[in-house]
């Protein structure tokens, strides 16, 4: 009998390919992960895994190989931990009749300009916005909107490009950023210039057509948008619950989701709820393992269980807090050195420290998620001891940077 094989269509640096990996292989599942450059994942290599490199922006040449693997293993699913390939994923599935997301969906999803035209003919709340392709454009929407504005591609991830533009000097700099070759398109320029909606920020994890949890988020100083923290659950009244997953779930019904995993962000604002980004992927690392941590629901199995048509569940285990704090660099430079994590690691309560960088490499901050250089997470019975927990443990870790020479100076 062949030997039950899910296809992972790339993979994810920073905690949850190597969670898919886990997760099918207690399901006695083979993972097999396909990506054009398999090497950028050093759990692949670390875990002895298979590993197959193909052309993942060919959907011919996915399907050439996943029919090829055919001839050896039974493929019981196919699904992806990236965004990027999740309407990809959509369509290999069809193409095999597999369980799936709806591609369709997943790319209007995906592309922030359509997505905003369908919540906006949907009736759900979001930022003002326009989209432009040029400068000028740029400068007259935002004259409309009224600063401060957000600017942002309108399709990328990470907050990869996102800015927040005070006055008009921050817009100018921002757009020719944007416009001038230091940020990487993959087609023609498209920016979305958003009206900045103010108050705290929550992410709501969905699976199906129900909400699993909603957890508050912070950021780093502005002008960028850089997660500093996250928590779960949120404090919220029951009201303010009800509201939020009320308009997460219209989201659902306005994008044609609801198929598997989606993570929406919102701000609570003076009009209440008003809806940032729809994903149509589960929340990144480690927005999993902290829903796992507080309440036992496992949600990357429960994809996979659904990806390979098994019966699944969202039942909570128990009510705990959880929190993460990622590590930020406070300046560019070389890397001197880092360490505390052990000691970190081995506070009770801590579930998690992860280092993403080493001695002597060299610090480019970009205003995004490229900028985390750790994690720690936490997780105890309550809110305020889980706090102290995860303090506890970040106090412990420290490190050290030499600033570049300035141009024209030798070392």
């Amino acid at each position: 009998m062949a030997k039950r094989a899910l296809i992972l269509i790339e993979g994810n640096p920073r905690g949850l390919g190597l969670l898919f990996v886990q997760a099918a292989q207690r399901l006695g599942l083979h993972p097999i992960t396909l990506s054009a450059d398999p090497s950028r994942y050093d759990y692949i290599a670390a875990e002895r895994l298979e590993a197959i490199r193909v052309d993942t922006d060919n959907l011919n040449a996915l399907i050439g190989e996943c029919s090829r693997l055919l001839a050896t293993y039974d493929i019981a699913g196919i699904t992806s931990a990236t965004e990027s390939f999740y309407a990809t994923v959509g369509k290999l599935c069809r193409y095999f009749d597999l369980p799936g997301p709806n591609p369709a969906s997943i790319e209007r999803c995906c592309d922030k300009s359509a997505q905003r035209q369908f919540l906006t003919e949907a009736g759900i709340p979001i930022p003002a916005y326009r989209l432009a392709t040029n400068a000028a454009e740029v400068e007259s929407s935002a004259a409309e909107i009224g600063l401060p504005v957000i600017l942002k591609p309108a399709v990328g991830l990470g907050s990869r490009g996102v800015r927040l533009c005070r006055n008009v000097d921050e817009l100018a700099e921002h757009t020719t950023y944007l416009l001038g070759g230091k940020h990487i398109w993959r087609d023609s320029p498209r920016i979305l210039v958003e009206e900045f909606a103010q108050g705290p920020h929550y992410w709501i994890d969905i699976m199906g057509n129900e909400v699993v949890g909603i957890s508050a988020a912070d950021f780093g100083p502005p002008p960028h948008f850089v997660f500093r923290e996250c928590t779960y659950p949120a404090v919220l009244t029951d009201d303010e619950h009800d509201r939020i997953a009320d308009v997460s779930l219209s989201c659902l019904r306005a994008l044609g989701l609801g198929w598997g995993p989606t993570n929406i962000e919102l701000r609570w604002t003076k009009r209440g709820p008003i809806v940032i980004e729809v994903n149509p992927r589960l929340g990144g690392s480690p927005a999993p393992e902290l829903v796992q941590l507080a309440h036992g629901v496992d949600l990357v199995t429960g994809l996979i269980k659904l990806v390979i048509g098994e019966e699944w569940n969202l039942r909570r285990t128990h009510s705990h807090a959880a929190a993460a704090r990622w590590l930020i660099a406070d300046r560019d430079g070389t890397l001197d050195w880092i360490g505390g994590d052990s000691r970190a690691a081995a506070v009770s309560g801590i579930a998690d420290v992860k280092l993403y960088i080493k001695p002597k490499m060299p610090i480019v901050r970009k205003g995004d998620h490229r900028d985390h250089i750790g994690l720690v997470v936490a997780a105890s019975p309550s809110r305020a001891r889980t706090e102290a927990i995860l303090q506890r443990a970040v106090d412990l870790i420290g490190w050290s940077i030499t600033p570049f020479p300035p141009p024209g100076e030798q070392e």
